[in-house]
């Protein structure tokens, strides 16, 4: 397996461990269909949440959070009511971002991105 695709998979790995400890039930993960590939989907309360995660060493030129720009945002949310409309969902969901920082033997940094629709930033 290629680095790049190792760190990804441990990001991955890390984000769901952070979700799960927040009291996030795992719904899915890699969920791929046409038209979409999602990360992490879960529960936070009675919300349905569709999870990015972004995994990145130091020294990128840009932040794991600034790597998801207008264009990846409306494939997620394609990618989002896919997902809702195939499984029936009727409750509220929304799209979060986990911004996942591996520094070699250092812990993980992890930053959550609340409802990245929602016209701005929030942790």
């Amino acid at each position: 397996m290629a680095e790049h695709l190792r760190t990804g998979a441990r990001g991955e790995e890390l984000a769901a461990s952070h979700l799960a400890g927040l009291g996030w039930t795992i719904l899915e993960r890699n969920v791929s269909f046409r038209g979409g590939e999602l990360d992490i989907v879960a529960l936070d309360g009675d919300e349905l949440v569709v999870v990015e995660v972004r995994t990145r060493s130091p020294g990128w030129m840009q932040r794991a959070e600034e790597s998801v720009g207008p264009r990846k945002i409306a494939r997620l949310v394609r990618a989002g009511r896919v997902y809702v409309d195939s499984r029936r969902w009727e409750g509220p969901w929304r799209i979060d971002l986990l911004a996942v920082t591996l520094d070699g033997d250092a812990p993980p940094e992890i930053e959550r991105f609340e409802d990245i629709t929602a016209g701005g930033w929030s942790s």
